[in-house]
């Protein structure tokens, strides 16, 4: 589920295409923020995907880490209601947009008037228990939050899981919807994110000289990890093999990595040293 497409065909055909997901933002009004531009998921209706009720009891983000994760099992034909099937997902700020958006009408009323569904809405544990109620999982439910590792962190914690020997196959998840008034100002105040506003397809640049910033999306994507044994046993169609993987910190700054580069030097190298390579 991304900006440039939802299912992982149409996602796939236009990331080859060039297609560009980032314009300028359409679900609220942007005038009083420095930052006009970001990463949303278009043409997207969550109750095409998901029974109605389970669409009113989410939030956003649960609902692109759903669907995904359903795409993902139903192309893996994983039997997931084996005790030995776990999940781990991952979010960055689980339920900011309905944080932001309750306390907004708190204010506004001068009520506290919250719904019961608040509460489940907003935690993160709560998408991989969708996923595994909407599913019959049964396994380990492990929920992650690195702010922008947490994607690849859901991935090597699923395939440490595997390799401890806990399970023999994880759903691996990462999902965000972070677009809101109060998180851009946040990110844009503290000098985070680009306000290259006037070429949206081009404000996304990490690796360029010039470079002003990083701009927010959202979406969700899922993958199956399972043992090479498990996967051939039951006749799955594999696509690769994750030979490494590592976690560390450099100990330096909460969001600037040390200027001498050794945090990501070290995390790299020993990822190259448990594949074998």
């Amino acid at each position: 589920v991304t900006p440039i497409g939802i299912g992982v065909d149409t996602y796939w055909n236009n990331l080859l295409a060039g297609v560009k997901g980032i314009a300028p933002i359409t679900r609220f009004d942007t005038s009083g923020l420095p930052g006009h531009i970001a990463g949303e998921v278009k043409d997207f209706n969550p109750a095409d995907y998901l029974p109605k009720k389970l669409v009113r009891e989410t939030d956003a983000f649960m609902h692109y880490a759903l669907v995904a994760a359903n795409e993902a099992i139903a192309q893996s034909g994983l039997p997931v209601q084996e005790e030995r099937v776990g999940i781990v997902m991952s979010s960055a700020l689980n339920g900011i947009t309905t944080i932001a958006e309750t306390q907004d009408e708190c204010t506004k009323k001068g009520a506290y008037k919250v719904s019961p569904r608040f509460v489940p809405k907003v935690e993160g544990n709560i998408a991989a228990a969708q996923i595994a109620i909407s599913h019959g999982i049964q396994g380990p439910s492990l929920t992650l939050s690195t702010a922008c590792a947490s994607g690849v962190d859901a991935i090597g914690t699923a395939a440490m899981l595997i390799r401890a020997g806990e399970t023999e196959a994880v759903i691996a998840v990462g999902a965000d919807a972070t677009i809101c008034p109060v998180m851009l100002s946040g990110l844009a105040n503290s000098r985070a994110l680009s306000l290259n506003n006037e070429d949206p397809a081009g404000a996304s640049k990490p690796f360029d000289l010039n470079r002003d910033g990083f701009v927010v999306g959202e979406g969700g994507g899922a993958v199956v990890i399972e043992t090479e044994e498990h996967a051939k046993k039951r006749g799955a169609t594999i696509f690769a093999e994750l030979l490494g993987y590592d976690s560390n910190t450099d100990g330096y700054h909460v969001t600037s990595p040390a200027p001498d580069g050794n945090g990501a030097i070290s995390c790299m190298t020993r990822a190259i040293q448990k594949a074998g390579l």
